[in-house]
């Protein structure tokens, strides 16, 4: 039986992970695709604290050595449940189940994508997913913004202060986000938009993005527009549902905890971008991960949680 079993080797998992093995913990880690999470999609990372500048995949394999060293053990399957036992929780996967008495969720999320042929091949080569990780290697450059909710909006109010042009592509037809971000973005002399208009397809070179080709929704007529890149904000996915009844879901699908990173469960913590919060960022995660591996180890010493 493990100390703790840490669901998810993203960032937010692997810090846990890291904090709960520094103070003298067991630690099992496990991950259904491959270590490094949302971050592995950032070609260049250059605002995480240390590093000038470094890829998502080389910190990932960062912080996977580092957890390795300490002692975790690692599974590459995919958790399913989480049964209370007494004394105990079992994690179930798609391959087996390991006991722990201390279990911290950190599923992430995933970008909802277009659904476009060739649009994985794309991903950190023409189409990013964060205005903040990734705008400035789109300066004095033409993007393409697909969403128009509150997160496109606010990402094209970051891309336009940086890039020569943004082209809003909404498929509706009208703009869903607040009308003060409306307002502050539309008066930008470089966003252009696009209303209930299509995408349709990605213009590929061989040095990667090239353009996109877009459908207006009432008469079908296509328009290529040629972009340096795309961002896709078109919402988040977050996988929480195996885990609910463990912990409280807001009406999202988000965990609805607050920065203790605890739950309505004994002995359960969430961390990262599964849980609701405002930012998420690599190093927003680190923090969770470690606030997360802090509180399962004061609960395993017998230490009554922080106030």
């Amino acid at each position: 039986m493990y100390d703790i079993i840490v669901i998810g080797g993203g960032p937010a998992g692997m810090t846990a992970a890291l904090y709960a093995l520094r103070n003298g913990k067991s630690v099992l880690v496990i991950e259904k695709n491959g270590f490094g999470g949302q971050m592995t999609n950032s070609p260049k990372i250059e605002n995480y604290p240390g590093t000038q500048q470094i890829s998502g995949n080389e910190l990932a394999d960062q912080m996977l050595d580092q957890i390795l060293a300490q002692g975790a053990d690692i599974e590459i399957e995919e958790a399913q449940s989480v049964q209370v036992a007494e004394g105990h929780k079992v994690v179930v996967t798609d391959f087996g189940s390991y006991e722990a008495k201390a279990v911290i969720i950190a599923t992430g999320v995933k970008h909802r994508m277009l659904g476009l042929p060739g649009e994985d091949d794309l991903v950190g080569d023409g189409i990013s997913f964060c205005a903040v990780c990734d705008g400035d290697f789109y300066t004095d450059k033409v993007v393409c913004v697909a969403g128009g909710g509150n997160s496109a909006l606010q990402e094209a109010i970051l891309l336009a202060d940086k890039c020569a042009k943004v082209i809003m592509l909404q498929d509706l037809p009208f703009f869903t986000g607040e009308q003060r971000l409306q307002d502050v973005l539309f008066a930008r002399p470089n966003v252009e938009t696009h209303v209930n208009k299509a995408l349709t397809a990605l213009l590929k070179s061989e040095d990667g993005l090239r353009g996109v080709e877009i459908a207006d929704r009432t008469s079908g007529a296509r328009q290529e527009i040629p972009c340096d890149g795309l961002f896709v904000a078109i919402g988040l996915i977050p996988e929480n549902e195996p885990f609910a009844n463990l912990a409280d879901l807001n009406e999202y699908g988000y965990f609805d905890t607050g920065e203790k990173c605890n739950t309505k469960t004994p002995g359960v913590f969430v961390a990262g971008d599964c849980r609701k919060k405002n930012i998420r960022q690599i190093a927003t995660a680190c923090g969770d991960g470690a606030v997360a591996a802090l509180a399962a180890c004061r609960y395993l010493n017998g230490l009554a949680p922080l106030a």
